[in-house]
């Protein structure tokens, strides 16, 4: 039996992924799980990356455990973030969080060197203050790039960790917003003009690539030599490449942050696309997803946290249904990305008191409205008039927001996997290691082997 690992690492949470091939099926179990959120330090967020790597440490010695030694091992996070390494190859200081609120001083400082107009004309990606180019320009600010000779993104310093050798993966350096839409490499004037290393960056890998083996140290501790297999590392982008989609169809990933889109060819950086605030995201073979990021189920996870997770994400879809309001906020305003307490900003925004059902009905009513005005932006970047649309991720199981979806798209709603980030990772190192061969073989496996419901 030949065993594949997704490590699979998210905002909040993080698992370990095991698979084999079975009778055209793939069949996966969870075997590893860890909890991850940001440290709050100094007044700012920061990731501990020592203590991720030691769970992905953990989660392959319970292979070993298990007995179920993976050929092939691959990890993926969230986008834009990253490390930063000296020339011994340490991290120059913390990791900081996406949601950290440094860049909010810095945006207005790199428009004013390259115009966001010509940023996306060159990348395609849409304006969000965490973009990597503006945390990457308060590092040169404040001095820490200075001391910096080699930038990774969170899932490459994880590979880097595990094998010795430094790839950078195309789908997640997209995220960066430093890599030009045509030639799909580091696009070299924005360094240029913005005074960054151009020696901090190496050329992008495609997914399936091989990276490497496991180092000797790694090896010692795990008790096992496995080769690491690049998966589209940013998740969005193993999701989707997993996702049982057929011709165009735009899809939701449904998880902390919802990101709806549709695969394309070539990068859409028009006056429409700009306007309506869609991402060019890399794919596979240098494909991309035209896609727009969209606050997701962070607001209802945050509200959660804030009754102590005294209710079930089930129990908040009960209670919004039960308690609908007559009103609507803006779900993609940065009020929501880290307030200090969410269930007072939405109050504000609704510019009224609400129960916590009421709360709740707000977040995904809105959310779902906000998706059919995006789909509908999609339809006319694409030109193309789509009749069904595929959730994803975790959030798919969420049936009365689906229903809400279906109600304001007018789309017939297909939903699942649930678990498409990790299946995902897993079909490309299958691919890599020659046991799949196509992403379409590969999705059609996908549909054999998981609940896939419609609506």
């Amino acid at each position: 039996m030949t065993y594949h690992l997704a490590i699979d690492i998210g905002a909040s949470s993080g698992r370990h992924i095991l698979a084999h091939l079975e009778s055209g099926k793939m069949v996966t179990e969870e075997i590893y799980r860890f909890q991850n959120g940001p440290k709050q330090q100094n007044g700012h967020l920061y990731w501990d990356t020592g203590r991720l790597f030691q769970e992905i440490v953990n989660g392959l010695k319970r292979a070993r455990e298990l007995g179920k030694i993976p050929a092939t091992v691959a990890v993926d996070t969230w986008g834009v973030d990253y490390v930063l390494l000296d020339k011994n190859d340490n991290p120059v200081g913390e990791t900081y969080c996406y949601r950290d609120h440094r860049t909010k001083a810095v945006a207005e400082a790199v428009h004013a060197i390259i115009p966001f107009a010509e940023l996306y004309r060159k990348t395609g990606i849409q304006f969000q203050l965490f973009n990597t180019v503006y945390q990457l320009f308060d590092d040169k600010k404040t001095g820490r790039m200075e001391k910096a000779e080699s930038f990774l993104n969170l899932p490459d310093y994880f590979h880097f960790r595990l094998t010795g050798v430094k790839r950078q993966e195309y789908t997640m350096a997209t995220t960066t917003g430093m890599v030009n839409a045509v030639t799909r490499d580091w696009d070299g004037e924005i360094l240029d003009k913005l005074g960054f290393k151009k020696e901090l960056f190496v050329p992008l890998t495609q997914p399936t690539a091989h990276v490497g083996v496991f180092s000797k140290e790694i090896e010692r501790e795990v008790g096992y030599a496995a080769t690491v297999v690049l998966p589209a590392t940013h998740d969005t982008a193993s999701a989707v490449l997993a996702a049982p989609l057929s011709g165009r169809m735009p899809y939701i990933s449904s998880g902390t942050w919802s990101l709806l889109g549709v695969e394309q060819t070539f990068a859409h950086t028009d006056e429409t696309a700009l306007k309506s605030d869609y991402s060019n995201e890399g794919s596979l073979g240098g494909d991309f997803r035209l896609q727009k990021n969209i606050m997701g189920l962070w607001m209802i996870q945050q509200v959660r946290h804030e009754t102590g997770d005294k209710y079930s994400f089930a129990e908040f879809s009960r209670m919004a249904e039960e308690n609908p309001v007559d009103v609507v906020i803006d779900v993609n305003e940065n009020r929501f990305l880290a307030p200090e307490n969410m269930t007072e900003e939405i109050a504000a925004a609704a510019g009224r008191s609400l129960t916590l059902g009421e709360t709740a009905f707000v977040i995904f009513d809105s959310l779902a409205r906000f998706y059919a005005e995006s789909l509908s932006a999609l339809e006319k970047i694409t030109g193309e008039c789509y009749a069904t649309l595929n959730i994803i991720g975790g959030g798919s199981k969420n049936a009365f927001l689906n229903r809400l979806t279906e109600k304001y798209t007018g789309k017939k709603i297909i939903t699942g996997p649930t678990e498409c980030t990790a299946i995902g990772n897993l079909m490309l190192q299958m691919i890599g290691y020659g046991a799949i061969e196509s992403v379409d073989a590969g999705r059609k496996i996908v549909k054999n082997s998981f609940d896939i419901v419609e609506l």
